[in-house]
């Protein structure tokens, strides 16, 4: 399957993607061909059993990790050829991540965590973000929050600090590395319904690797990976439909 550079209706894409890790004997290829994008304004579940490579290709789409060959986008942009300062840039300006570890800042109050994309770029959010920040901090419960430290907060209220931190600059693409893992069910359905509002109401592409079924069913598609490979990708499923791929895939196993 080649993916054209006429596929302009793709967030991020990656093209005869491999990962190996090791040599030789010990040796084991985490992705084997990979080909896949990731829609515009589309909610994409990224699952598989643990060792598949889901977070693997996340990061590589991410530009966190390098891909051992293959080529990678976000956007138009080849990233595969940057330099680290270019692809920092990149990836400060038009990605948000939220990890499953929350990755605060410690020393940071809650707002300092926001808006710590805009400090990292060297400039103050505009009147615009500043409205869209203020909206996020309102929908997430944060308000009463600002001035407390990472420590003060729970789980849950730590996890929507990040999501508001990755949605802050307005990205046209998010990345969700099992970000319902570390919280109860209720703060993850929470969580999920706002990455599928962000994705919803604000065309941002949402890419989230998770092997919940429950979290997988919040989104518009869900890709499946099995021994690095994609072995399906289809649109919606339920809970029930996911649960019964992925144990039909483990039994073929």
């Amino acid at each position: 399957m080649q993916i054209s550079s006429s596929d302009l209706g793709l967030a991020a894409r990656v093209q005869n993607l491999t990962k190996s890790f090791g040599a030789g004997e010990s040796g084991v290829r985490a992705l084997d061909g990979v080909t896949v994008g990731v829609r515009r304004g589309e909610f994409t579940a990224i699952m598989g059993p643990s060792g598949s490579g889901k977070s693997t290709l996340m990061h590589i789409m991410a530009g966190l990790d390098a891909p051992t060959s293959g080529r990678v986008w976000i956007g138009d942009t080849e990233i595969s050829g940057l330099s680290d300062l270019e692809l920092t840039v990149l990836r400060r300006r038009r990605v948000g991540f939220v990890f499953q570890s929350f990755n605060l800042v410690p020393t940071l109050d809650v707002l300092g965590n926001i808006m710590l994309p805009f400090e990292l770029d060297g400039r103050t959010p505009s009147a615009l973000e500043r409205s869209r920040i203020d909206g996020l901090v309102d929908s997430l419960g944060l308000g009463a929050r600002l001035t407390h430290r990472p420590h003060q907060l729970s789980g849950g209220q730590q996890q929507r600090v990040a999501i508001a931190r990755a949605l802050a600059t307005a990205p046209d693409l998010v990345f969700a590395d099992e970000p319902t893992g570390n919280l109860d069910s209720r703060t993850g359905r929470e969580v999920l319904a706002l990455l599928a509002a962000a994705s919803r109401d604000h065309g941002q592409s949402i890419a989230m690797v998770t092997h919940d079924p429950v979290a997988a069913a919040h989104a518009d598609r869900v890709v499946f990976l099995g021994d690095g490979r994609v072995v399906a990708d289809k649109p919606r499923q339920s809970a029930e439909a996911i649960s019964a791929h992925m144990l039909a895939a483990e039994v073929a196993a």
